[in-house]
C-alpha cells in the first residue's frame, strides 16, 4: 500500500452513479435534436450549476420560465422527474468505494456538486451514499467545484492532510482545482481506468 495516501474522496455523479438529463428528456421530446436544443439553450449545464451552488429550484424555474414561457412544463420536469435522469449505479466503482470503506487504512469521503433540495432523495435512490465518513454537498454550502473554497472546506471540516488525499472526479476541471489545493487527483473515465491509475499509485484496497 502507498503509505502516503490515507484519504479517498469521491465525486458522485459520473463516478458512482450515471446521471444525465438526456435520460429523462428523451422521453419528453420526439427527436434527439429537440433534446439537445433544449439542454443547450433552456435547461443548460450552467443553469443547473447554480442550483448545485445553492440557488433554490423555485427560483431557478421562475427565471427559466420567464425566459422561455413556451417550455414551462418541460422546465418544471427537470426537477419534478429528476430521478429519471439516473440509469443505474456504476457498480464497479461502487465496489471500489465499498472496499475502501471496509479498509481501516483509509478515510473515505464524498465531494459532490448536488442541489441541496435533492440530496435526501439522492440518498434514498442510492443508499451507499450514506456509507461515507462525511460528505460535502455543494448546494448545502452555497458554493461548488471547481471553486477553491469547497476544497478548503472539506480539508478543514474533516481535518484532511491534502497531500495524503486522492480525489476522484469525472470532470477534468475539478481535478485540476483539487491539485491546485494540494490534493492529488484522478480524472475518472471508467472503472477500469480508475483501477489502473490506483495500481500505478500503489494504492490497494
Amino acid at each position: 500500500m502507498n503509505s502516503k495516501i490515507d484519504t479517498i474522496i469521491f465525486d458522485l455523479g459520473g463516478v458512482l452513479v450515471d446521471w444525465n438529463p438526456r435520460n429523462l428528456y428523451k422521453k419528453i421530446f420526439d427527436t434527439n435534436e429537440q433534446v439537445e436544443w433544449f439542454l443547450n439553450n433552456v435547461c443548460t449545464p450552467e443553469w443547473n450549476e447554480e442550483q448545485d451552488a445553492g440557488r433554490t429550484i423555485a427560483e431557478a424555474n421562475a427565471l427559466k420560465i420567464a425566459e422561455f414561457p413556451a417550455y414551462k412544463n418541460e422546465i418544471k420536469l427537470f426537477y419534478e422527474r429528476w430521478d429519471e435522469m439516473f440509469k443505474v449505479p456504476i457498480s464497479e466503482t461502487v465496489e471500489i468505494q465499498q472496499k475502501f470503506i471496509a479498509n481501516p487504512n483509509y478515510r473515505v469521503y464524498a465531494l459532490t456538486n448536488w442541489s441541496a433540495e435533492k440530496w435526501e432523495k439522492g440518498k434514498e435512490l442510492f443508499p451507499f451514499f450514506n456509507d461515507f465518513e462525511g460528505v460535502i454537498v455543494s448546494g448545502q454550502e452555497n458554493t461548488r467545484k471547481p471553486f477553491d473554497d469547497i476544497y478548503q472546506l472539506i480539508i478543514k471540516r474533516y481535518s484532511i492532510i491534502p497531500e495524503k488525499a486522492i480525489f476522484i472526479d469525472d470532470n477534468f476541471e475539478n481535478t485540476i482545482a483539487a491539485k491546485r489545493n494540494e490534493i492529488q487527483a484522478i480524472h475518472f473515465t471508467s472503472p477500469a481506468q480508475l483501477k489502473n491509475d490506483l495500481k500505478k499509485l500503489n494504492i490497494t484496497y
